[in-house]
């Protein structure tokens, strides 16, 4: 009692505050800094906040590595499933020298030209149209410019309608995903080497399929540049 004199109401208080409390003389100071059970919960939170802290800038580093291979990721991608019309690759010159053409078979093909808001360039097909058969080779020409008084740096993509013709459309050499760089008022030719493939003509899907549209869109090459999904700009 002659310890906490006229305190022993509080004293008392302090007593029922459970078997893990150990009050001093004169109540419970310093109880949430003695509590074991207290400071091994701190020590966990601090753990996992080292942890997740670890986690979040191991993910923004990955960020970084992925906007610098979505270029090239991205075009293996669509190649290797014709996604939203992309083209596929040409193949070897063995398999296009061994090419049977179908002659009775004759394919309308068409050309457009894009530029997105991105890039001051004018860019145009030298021509509107071709005529082609499945199993030979083609070649066709768009026109790029830069009319501006300062170097600009273009990448483009490129799609076929109908979409699903894109399997067969192949690409022998273009200019698609490579950065080209124009310097003030350059205007270049760019050539555009295809064939479209001769299974075109045994799959019934492509029975009704006369017309196919080539269709390139330019964008201005910046550092992360993430480009849309081919066919739905």
């Amino acid at each position: 009692m002659a310890l906490c004199g006229r305190g022993w109401a509080r004293c008392a208080r302090g007593l029922r505050l459970g078997p893990s409390a150990q009050p001093g003389p004169c109540g419970t100071r310093g109880l949430r800094g003695s509590n074991p059970f207290t400071r091994q919960q701190e020590e966990e939170w601090r753990r996992r906040n080292r942890s997740a802290v670890g986690y979040i800038a191991a993910a923004a580093v990955g960020m970084v590595g992925l906007s610098y291979a979505a270029v090239p990721l991205y075009r293996l991608y669509c190649q290797a499933t014709g996604l939203g019309g992309t083209t596929g690759a040409g193949g070897g010159a063995e398999r296009i020298e061994r090419m049977e053409p179908v002659r009775d078979r004759l394919i309308r093909v068409t050309f457009n030209a894009d530029t997105h808001a991105s890039i001051q360039w004018n860019f145009k097909p030298q021509q509107s149209e071709i005529y082609v058969v499945p199993g030979e080779t083609a070649l066709a020409f768009y026109k790029a410019k830069n009319p501006t008084d300062k170097p600009i740096i273009g990448i483009s993509t490129y799609n076929v309608v109908p979409f699903e013709a894109g399997q067969y459309f192949n690409k022998i050499q273009c200019f698609c995903f490579e950065e080209q760089r124009l310097n003030p008022q350059e205007e270049v030719d760019m050539p555009v080497f295809f064939y479209i493939d001769p299974e075109f003509a045994e799959d019934p899907k492509m029975a009704k399929v006369d017309l196919i549209t080539l269709s390139y869109t330019f964008f201005e090459a910046k550092e992360g540049q993430k480009l849309p999904l081919p066919g739905y700009q």
